[in-house]
């Protein structure tokens, strides 16, 4: 086999016991690999309706075929569990260096099941896999734990993935942690981890992927990188200015959420987009492995020292969803996030659902005590809560639950921007209805990298479709979206190569890396057929799509009161019917037999 190994280190925490799980190239040609292979062994192994903080839940962490190897963007690796904050699946993906250790290290993913009885963390180095004491690094923050291991294992080579005391203390949006920065961050993988008793994962390895046509595979890479770098997101914006390269773009088209998305248009906008940030605070660009974009950024901030990001997500997320507009505390709010394990998207966007009942007097002084009021743009809250959130204390506690269990407390589930309770990214739906869409039947709940429709509706690729347009086509481009990104998480890619690339350029890397002859349509099914596994879990583990499957009210019911996209809500309604039927769905939205039988996973129903 090429490109795989045809191997999974499987580890029972319990029991102790670590054994190899071994596939064959056929299983591989169903799923290709990561996602695809972690939502098999899932459905297979696991019933979906286990709670996610138990012994019994799977926590798979698996690069891809393409990890590892000189693809550009071959680092990235996923996260496939339970969700604890959705109840559903999640996939979390990140980049940074650890997934290509581990596939260096001869493995296509680590299967851990079970719970620890005091911490451990998991040492590999080739084919030597040893279950390690970790008690002397409960508690510590990601540099510390990363610190302390490099010390105590002697090695510079060792990759490390790591929770902080957010994992540790199972709240329920924590992060798993790999390089200092790079976050496998959404679904409360982190809290998934921490319920296990694991505090990190360690991997080292000598091992070369195994590359089926050496010379064609080069000559594809390089055609691939040239395509990036001259494309003028890719090649241009993205290296430049890194994903913060959007906030100007996204605020001028008028769907830049602000205040817990009550608008679309902040004001300060400008002040915390990645040209400010190129000015005033970055030191230089950070490459994940293999990637010729470099889109992470290093800055420096006299308190935090030396830092890396904050990405356009979390720039969002701790500023202008909360109406902060200063650079320098959102950049240390990042650097806070990051050490403690907590997925920025979700630690904003409950801080936001709590200012806004502030707001509406719902939250009030007496709930708060002696701590800082949740007021619009008061940056005393952001560096005293993500603490308080991280190690569970006072009011924190509460807040660690995520938005929409938060809101709940208090009588007012509505101000949680959430979809099937994961908290919204930022891109208000009101001025993109397709993408609003992909929200509403995301797996995971309220993503956009699974299906950026921010690409064709607002950024033009593969090509310019209006926002506002609600035809079949869109809703076809949605389902291509969430098919192909589907196929890139399951290759070990990222899917910042869609500027740039097209599904055609996938097939050629994959065929000359795994020595296969599938055309495009047959790599497309290939995703299709993951996100309806997805789906099959999500229903099996409770999922009522007629309930499920929709937006918050504000974005149904509530026109947006200002900017480009003023007047307009999300018209779902009109959508969800004839995407089910665009899927191959029932009418209530569920995977029926002969879809079933059409992509070979009926023995799943």
């Amino acid at each position: 086999m090429y490109g795989n190994w045809g191997k999974f280190l499987r580890v029972n925490l319990s029991t102790g016991e670590v054994k190899v799980e071994e596939y064959d190239e056929e299983l591989a040609k169903k799923w290709v690999g990561s996602r695809g292979l972690a939502i098999y062994f899932l459905l297979r192994d696991m019933d979906p309706k286990v709670d996610p903080l138990s012994p019994e839940n799977m926590l798979i962490i698996t690069p891809g075929p393409l990890s590892g190897t000189s693809a550009p963007t071959g680092g990235r690796y996923n996260v496939v569990t339970k969700s604890p904050a959705t109840g559903f699946i999640t996939m979390a993906n990140s980049g940074g260096y650890f997934g290509a250790e581990l596939k260096f290290a001869g493995w296509d993913g680590i299967i851990i099941e079970g719970k620890a009885e005091s911490p451990v963390y998991i040492y590999i180095k080739d084919d030597n896999v040893e279950i390690r004491d970790a008690s002397h690094l409960w508690g510590k923050v990601v540099s510390e734990t990363e610190e302390t291991l490099r010390k105590e294992i002697g090695s510079k080579k060792i990759r490390i993935l790591s929770i902080g005391p957010a994992g540790e203390n199972l709240v329920k949006f924590a992060a798993i942690m790999n390089d200092g920065h790079r976050a496998a961050g959404r679904g409360g993988v982190g809290a998934v981890m921490g319920s296990k008793n694991l505090k990190a994962i360690v991997a080292e390895g000598s091992k070369r992927v195994p590359i089926a046509d050496k010379q064609k595979f080069m000559l594809t890479v390089r055609e691939k990188i040239n395509k990036l770098k001259n494309d003028p997101v890719a090649g241009g914006g993205l290296p430049n200015y890194g994903t913060a390269v959007l906030v100007n773009i996204i605020n001028e088209n008028g769907l830049y959420p602000t205040r817990n998305f009550q608008t679309g248009v902040f004001e300060h906008a400008y002040e915390q987009s990645g040209e400010a940030m190129a000015k005033k605070y970055l030191i230089r660009n950070q490459p994940c492995y293999a990637c010729p974009i470099g889109c992470g950024r290093v800055n420096k901030l006299p308190t935090v020292g030396v830092t890396e990001g904050p990405e356009y997500e979390s720039i969002w997320a701790l500023g202008a969803n909360l109406g902060i507009n200063d650079l320098a505390s959102i950049i240390e709010a990042n650097h806070q996030c990051d050490e403690f394990g907590l997925d920025t998207i979700s630690t904003g966007g409950t801080l936001a659902a709590a200012m806004e009942l502030y707001e509406k007097g719902y939250l009030t002084d007496d709930d708060l005590g002696d701590a800082p009021p949740f007021r619009w743009g008061n940056t005393e809250v952001l560096h005293y809560y993500i603490e308080k959130i991280a190690k569970r204390e006072g009011l924190g506690d509460k807040l660690a639950e995520g938005s929409y269990r938060f809101a709940e407390m208090y009588g007012h589930p509505e101000f949680s921007m959430s979809v099937k309770k994961l908290e919204l990214p930022a891109y208000d739906p009101r001025g993109a209805e397709g993408h609003g869409l992909g929200y509403a039947t995301n797996n995971r709940g309220g993503c956009h990298i699974k299906n950026y429709m921010i690409s064709p509706e607002i950024l033009g690729y593969p090509y310019k479709m209006d926002p506002h347009d609600i035809s079949d086509d869109k809703i076809k481009m949605l389902i291509l979206f969430q098919d192909l990104s589907a196929l890139i998480d399951a290759a070990g890619l990222c899917l910042f190569t869609t500027f740039g690339l097209g599904a055609d350029d996938y097939r050629d890397m994959l065929n000359a890396a795994l020595g296969w002859d599938f055309s495009t349509e047959d790599y497309l099914k290939v995703g299709e057929r993951i996100w309806n596994a997805e789906r099959i879990f999500n229903l099996k583990a409770g999922l009522d799509p007629l309930k499920d499957d929709t937006l918050p009210k504000r974005f149904l019911e509530e026109p947006m009161p200002e900017g480009p996209n003023k007047g307009h809500v999300v018209r779902l309604k009109e959508m969800l019917p004839r995407y089910y039927q665009l899927r191959g769905w029932t009418e209530d939205g569920r995977v029926p037999p002969e879809k079933a039988e059409e992509l070979g996973i009926k023995e799943f129903l």
